[in-house]
């Protein structure tokens, strides 16, 4: 059982829904409002700004077709708190994500998304910023990660990992029992859509690392992507 908690409800979140389109923007507010959100909503870039700069904000769900994106990652990095982005694109779009909002983009939905989908991810970009601040302690079984030391260990034995290694073994055991696509696990490490073979050789030294005694716990969905957890 891993540990990863927060004693905060979601009455306690205040969410930014950034969108052109008043009836995605409606319909995004309605959904994360329902969810028990504190949701604010903008249309532009600039208008977002605004109310960042007068509101505390934990998390911007933004359409990246907005037309002065650009406006909201050039400006953005003068807040004292920079807030987590998750962005909705569509397929073409999603080439224009790095170049738009940089590295700061925590995660992305293509468009049109469920709103389960948009629920969930909003949940983990949250509970992921909540243990960044606490500095929780990640587990699953006898797999351990340390977040204030950024160390891990599988039983008595300490992982010797580089950064990205970390990132997507942290990543992993935030959603563990979930199959995660590899493009979604690139941008997570890299917050870039890289190729999946960068990401196949990564999963495979890490695998080399957390697997080298049993039971395995890094596995395969063939066809869908990776999971973290222990087989019933």
């Amino acid at each position: 059982m891993r540990v990863v908690q927060t004693a905060r409800s979601p009455y306690d979140f205040r969410l930014l829904v950034v969108a052109p389109d008043p009836d995605l923007r409606a319909s995004l507010t309605a959904q994360l409002s329902f969810a028990g959100y504190l949701v604010t909503s903008a249309a532009t870039g600039a208008a977002a700004l605004r109310l960042l700069g007068e509101h505390h904000v934990d998390l911007i769900v933004v359409d990246v077709e907005i037309p002065d994106v650009q406006a909201l990652a050039r400006d953005r990095p003068t807040l004292t708190d920079r807030p987590p982005v998750l962005c909705l694109a569509t397929c073409e779009s999603l080439e224009a994500l790095v170049p738009s909002l940089g590295t700061e983009v925590q995660d992305y939905i293509t468009k049109p998304c469920r709103s389960a989908e948009l629920l969930a991810r909003v949940q983990v970009l949250l509970r992921d910023r909540t243990n960044t601040r606490s500095g929780t302690v990640l587990r699953h079984g006898d797999l351990l990660l340390d977040e204030v030391a950024c160390r891990a260990w599988r039983g008595d034995r300490v992982l010797d990992v580089t950064p990205a290694e970390y990132r997507l073994l942290r990543h992993l055991l935030l959603n563990a029992g979930r199959v995660l696509s590899k493009e979604q696990m690139a941008w997570q490490v890299w917050s870039e859509a890289r190729g999946v073979n960068a990401i196949e050789r990564l999963v495979s030294r890490l695998r080399q690392k957390v697997d080298e005694t049993p039971p395995h716990l890094i596995h395969t969905h063939r066809g869908f992507g990776y999971w973290l957890g222990t087989p019933q």
